[in-house]
């Protein structure tokens, strides 16, 4: 999941369309790396907006600029550099976007007055490089006034990022930029590049393109397969030579699609400015009819998706936790079970001894007797207590079987209680794995607190030596059948 050079230019122009001579009207800092600017409109658009919200992040795992309709709470004190683009960009318009041939870096460009009245022009660099991503306000001078990463020598000797330290682009890479570079060309570097598999030869060899692009070409070529450039064919090279040709019409003309890219279960996956066809029906496609809203619509859903599985991690972990439990008691249980199985050799044990109590005598160790349970009528050794009269032993061997018999009466109906509330912590986390919505996940924690496997005030396990709850058999799913309240020692 990136956001390309190529799928950037599309947001440009994007953005051109719609920005151009607006002015800043208010500037939030969101959070440590997310800056919203709401800028007044020359002219209202066609929904009859006045103003918009342009979004711009410097996070590494979602760096991103784009106009956004979502809702975002801001700190009570603004941060630092928060006050300075107030300070720097009130009241500034905006004159144009520049984009550095295909690299991810966009240069917003304002125009306002410095403290003489004078106009000048100001520029914010919106750089999307992963974890090098950055915020940084450029004086008329081409010297950084501050940016929301300060980068030291320490952290990079050839392009420290400080206050009064002149702005300079990252080191070029040595690729084609899609844009001007023909298909032959393309397939010259690769010809002339490692044998590689075509998906990572494109990503190497092309600037603007991320690995969805890459791939989604070479599925093309191979027709659902990914191969190494020494396996193409000249039929291959002709149908990459044609498949490129169209992605750079699509660059080129902005005439792609913003396309998402969701799973089975409506999980955002990956984005691009071109239709996805490489999964197959192993996933899904949805087209917006913006760029900003396909950014704003995914990074949103999988941020709410990583705000459950925060929320959820505590329940996640407590049902993993008795779903263990459960399978170690089971164990016990079935081993204990096992052990019952000697029942009926007691109380044959004891039948015989009860037969030959005239030939059995106190203090005999063992005692050889004929088992008349078998039909070849052969002798048996059966075990004594020297201490025990021969009646004694006899009740003892009865008191074992007893014993026996109603253990596995009790362990078969511990089992199957067990193995009930093992399926139903199942279907809790079925469902917890499927929660979308707040809503959703509350009632679960609500019902794992009437059931006893969260404390009402606070999410815990129940103490050491109580019960698991009495589980009703018709328990299948949370929140529609559950166990009963009622607890039991087991």
């Amino acid at each position: 999941m990136a956001l390309d050079g190529t799928l950037l230019r599309q947001i440009r122009h994007e953005l051109e369309g719609v920005l151009i001579g607006a002015r800043i009207d208010k500037i939030h800092q969101i959070s440590r790396e997310e800056m919203i600017f709401i800028l007044r409109l020359p002219q209202p658009t066609a929904d009859g907006a006045r103003s918009v919200k342009l979004y711009l992040s410097a996070g590494a795992d979602s760096p991103r600029m784009h106009l956004t309709g979502a809702s975002f709470e801001n700190p009570k004190a603004p941060p630092m550099f928060c006050m300075l683009m107030r300070k720097y960009l009130g009241s500034a318009k905006l004159l144009r976007l520049e984009q550095i041939g295909l690299d991810r870096i966009l240069h917003l460009i304002f125009e306002t007055r410095n403290e003489m009245g004078d106009l000048i022009e100001l520029t914010v660099a919106v750089e999307i490089m992963g974890r090098h991503s950055n915020i940084i306000l450029i004086g008329e001078d081409g010297r950084v006034i501050d940016s929301i990463k300060r980068i030291d020598d320490t952290m990079s000797s050839v392009r420290p990022i400080l206050p009064g330290v002149r702005y300079t682009l990252p080191p070029a890479q040595d690729k084609l930029d899609l844009i001007d570079c023909t298909p032959q060309q393309v397939e010259e570097r690769l010809r002339q590049g490692k044998d590689t598999p075509l998906s990572k030869a494109l990503l190497a060899a092309v600037q603007g393109v991320s690995p969805i692009v890459c791939r989604e070409i070479a599925n093309y070529v191979f027709t659902g397969d990914d191969r190494v450039i020494s396996e193409m064919t000249s039929d291959h090279f002709d149908r990459l030579r044609f498949f490129l040709a169209r992605v750079i019409e699509m660059a080129k003309n902005y005439t792609g699609t913003p396309t998402s890219v969701i799973d089975s279960r409506k999980k955002p996956v990956d984005f691009s400015f071109m239709d996805i066809h490489q999964y197959g029906g192993m996933m899904f496609t949805r087209t917006y009819p913006t760029y900003s809203q396909l950014l704003d619509d995914f990074y949103t859903q999988r941020d709410s998706i990583q705000r459950m599985r925060h929320r959820s991690a505590d329940l996640l972990k407590i049902l993993a936790n008795t779903s263990d439990r459960i399978a170690r008691k089971l164990a016990l249980q079935h081993k204990e079970l096992e052990d019952c199985a000697d029942r009926e050799r007691w109380k044959m044990y004891g039948d015989l001894i009860s037969a030959n109590l005239y030939s059995i005598q106190k203090g005999d160790r063992a005692a050889t007797v004929v088992n008349f349970y078998d039909e070849q009528q052969a002798e048996i050794t059966i075990p004594l207590d020297p201490r025990k009269t021969p009646s004694q032993n006899a009740q003892k061997y009865y008191g074992e079987y007893r014993k026996a018999d109603t253990a596995e009466k009790k362990l078969r109906q511990l089992i199957e209680e067990g193995q009930q509330e093992a399926e139903y912590i199942d279907s809790v986390f079925d469902a917890l794995t499927r929660a979308q919505t707040n809503d959703e996940l509350s009632a679960i924690r609500s019902e794992l607190v009437e059931q006893g496997y969260l404390a009402p005030a606070r999410d815990l396990l129940p103490k050491k030596g109580q019960g698991s709850p009495a589980l009703h058999p018709s328990a299948t799913s949370p929140t529609t059948a559950s166990p009963n309240s009622g607890r039991t020692q087991q």
